[in-house]
Parts: C-alpha cells; sequence; structure tokens
C-alpha cells in the first residue's frame, strides 16, 4: 500500500512583502521574501456528508521568529511564540501559543490589532505563494501485534492510520508514531504519539478549518483510540494556557500500523 512518506512531505509556502502584505506577522524588521519549507507530522482526509474530500497537513512545530534579521536585532520574537501551520489547499489555521493566552502581542503594523492565537483564514490570504510537497512510499500493513513487534524491533519507520464516522463525516488520520511500546511477554504494543490532528466534532463551528486542535494519540487496539488534546487550561487568577487538559476517546475505529523502509 502507499503512505505519505512522512520524512520527505513538506509545507513549502513563501512570504513576499512587497508583493503580498503580510497580515500574519508581528515583526516586520526581516529579509522582505522568504520561502519557508516545514515537514509535515499528520495527514487529515475529511469527506462531509456529500462526498467531496478535503485534505489537511499539520506542520512542525517552529518558534516565531525574523528571518534574515541582524545580530543587533536577533532572530527569535520576544516574547516567544510557538507555531504550528495546518493548511488545506483553501484554508489555513496558524497556531500560536505564549507563556499564556490572550497574551496581546500585536501585529505589525499594530493597526492590524493582535496577534491571534488561531488565525484561520483562507491559505492564499496567509501567503505570497504556497504548495504541497508530498512524497508517497511503500507500506507494509501489519496484521497483528507479533507483526507490530517485529517490525518495531527491527527499527522499521512506523506509521499510524485512524479511521472513523463522526456526525456523517469520514474521517482518515495518517501520522508517524515517534513512539511505540511493546512487549513479546505479553505480546502488546502502543503508540504514544503527537502532535496530531483531532477534529472536534463535539461543538459547532462554521468552518471544517476551526474543528482541528492538536493532541496526542495512543491506541493499543484496533477498534479504539484515545486522545488528550490541547485546549486553553486554567491555572488560576483568570490566566489560562494551551495545555493537553482534555481527554477524547473514538469507539469503533479502525487503527492500521504499517511499516515503511
Amino acid at each position: 500500500m502507499q503512505i505519505l512518506d512522512f520524512h520527505r512531505s513538506f509545507l513549502t509556502f513563501e512570504a513576499d512583502f512587497e508583493k503580498h502584505p503580510p497580515k500574519t506577522i508581528s515583526d516586520l524588521r526581516q529579509t522582505p521574501h522568504n520561502r519557508a519549507r516545514v515537514r509535515i507530522e499528520c495527514r487529515c482526509e475529511i469527506t462531509d456528508p456529500t462526498g467531496n474530500s478535503t485534505e489537511y497537513f499539520l506542520g512542525e512545530a517552529t518558534k516565531s521568529e525574523r528571518v534574515g534579521a541582524s545580530r543587533e536585532i536577533g532572530i527569535f520574537t520576544q516574547p516567544n511564540a510557538d507555531y504550528r501551520p495546518v493548511l488545506s489547499h483553501d484554508d489555513a489555521l496558524l497556531l500560536k501559543s505564549w507563556d499564556k493566552n490572550n497574551k496581546g502581542v500585536m501585529l505589525d503594523p499594530p493597526s492590524l490589532g493582535p496577534q491571534p492565537e488561531r488565525n484561520i483564514l483562507k491559505t492564499s490570504e496567509a501567503f505570497h505563494r504556497y504548495y504541497f510537497q508530498l512524497q508517497q512510499v511503500e507500506g507494509l500493513l501489519l496484521k497483528n501485534a507479533t507483526e507490530i513487534i517485529r517490525a518495531a524491533d527491527a527499527g522499521k519507520p512506523l506509521v499510524a492510520r485512524t479511521e472513523y464516522k463522526v456526525s456523517g463525516y469520514c474521517i482518515v488520520l495518517d501520522y508517524p508514531i515517534w513512539t511505540m511500546n511493546v512487549s513479546e511477554r505479553y505480546l502488546t504494543y502502543q503508540t504514544d504519539t503527537g502532535p496530531v490532528l483531532y477534529p472536534d466534532f463535539t461543538k459547532p463551528y462554521e468552518r471544517l478549518i476551526e474543528r482541528f486542535w492538536l493532541a496526542f494519540s495512543a491506541f493499543n487496539a484496533r477498534n479504539w483510540i484515545e486522545f488528550v488534546v490541547q485546549k486553553p487550561t486554567p491555572v488560576g487568577n483568570g490566566i489560562s494556557v494551551n495545555h493537553y487538559s482534555e481527554v477524547a476517546w473514538i469507539d469503533d475505529c479502525l487503527n492500521s500500523v504499517i511499516a515503511t523502509d
């Protein structure tokens, strides 16, 4: 079977301040043209009740930076933010997280207002240009715990696929397994990996991309999976932080483990 090669697949997006004035940057003191390549960490395909399918991709973690900045200015912005993009061909969700929520970091120019932690916009509005570098690799579907244990012990790259239905939508998640627990004594295995994309269908949203939250996932059986989801989490005195604090289960799903070379 063919599966996305997560080691060689990337989101690439280009900034050009002259041709496409930026709307998502907090410090313009940097090189006005840049093309960023970010490795993909999760693929989510959602098929709606009418049969239309959309692919969404989660980019690897980066930090808020000034590209090409001088030593005097410095590269990393302060206060610094964790940054991850979630992109489809049409929609973008740009995730930024500081040491607390509602930090009030302003966009540049400040007339654009404060930086959103969940910035949802059209992908064409976010970047001057963008494209997806997607490489496929041949994978072997592992049939049982014995095959999974052997592949893990052999040092094979492992990819998980989780498939389920919710509210009339068909969800397919593909993601690399960074941590795998195994025991030949008890013939057991358990994934522990992330972040992945978790589409939340427990609340109403206007756009599909609004449903995505970061999560870590774990499963030790083929028919159910547990997520711990990053959500705004109160820590006292009216302050909240983004933390993996909300647990969600998906029953009646299909979890697969795929080995690649």
